[in-house]
């Protein structure tokens, strides 16, 4: 396989956390490590046309709570104990999701993202309120005062735009979305798949 496949990830999506937490056992049995890609869902949205589920089924109350059904089925297949829906759900991610861009700067992406991802999805933490950013990023021992200050650099700002349209022109539509090679897959419930297309690419 030429190139690692890309996670295309933003932090407001409950989906994506939940893929982050299965990708380790994916990366332990192919022996491949997955390339992070932070790129701004709502960019992807404007960009794509695409609405996040509570907007686009909003008017139909089955589809969502089966939606929900097939979350608790997805958490209860692959043991993840700390998920917790985020009481401030929608977050404006535009800032963390910077702040992604910023932390590979400063060489902390990888306990940056874990860091974000728990003050989401297991805190329930308002990550859009930079008070509560810097809180998390200091309680989790990460250089908050550099990072929140690097959220405003222009060339932070342009890696992300850059990330975002990078990953439309790849057919990206919503996240957490995968590219294997030039395979493109949408959702948590494709992960067998994404596994599967990065043992043949690498038989192959």
């Amino acid at each position: 396989m030429a190139a690692a496949p890309i996670f295309f990830f933003d932090f407001g999506s409950p989906n994506a956390y939940l893929a982050h937490k299965v990708l380790p056992g994916i990366e332990a049995r192919t022996g491949v490590k997955f390339d992070y890609r932070p790129a701004l869902l709502g960019g992807i949205f404007k960009a794509t046309g695409n609405q996040s589920p509570m907007v686009a089924f909003a008017g139909v109350p089955s589809k969502l709570a089966y939606e929900g059904k097939e979350t608790e089925r997805f958490i209860k297949r692959h043991g993840i104990q700390d998920y917790a829906r985020n009481p401030h759900f929608p977050v404006n991610t535009l800032q963390i999701m910077r702040g992604a861009v910023a932390a590979e700067t400063l060489g902390v992406f990888v306990p940056y993202v874990d860091a974000v991802y728990s003050a989401m999805w297991t805190q329930g933490l308002k990550m859009d309120d930079p008070a509560v950013i810097q809180s998390a990023l200091t309680a989790a021992g990460l250089p908050s005062e550099r990072l929140l200050a690097l959220i405003a650099d222009d060339a932070v700002k342009g890696k992300l735009i850059a990330n975002t349209n990078d990953a439309v022109a790849k057919g990206v539509f919503g996240s957490p979305s995968f590219l294997v090679g030039n395979e493109l897959f949408f959702g948590k419930d494709k992960l067998r798949d994404v596994e599967e297309e990065i043992a043949a690419q690498r038989a192959g």
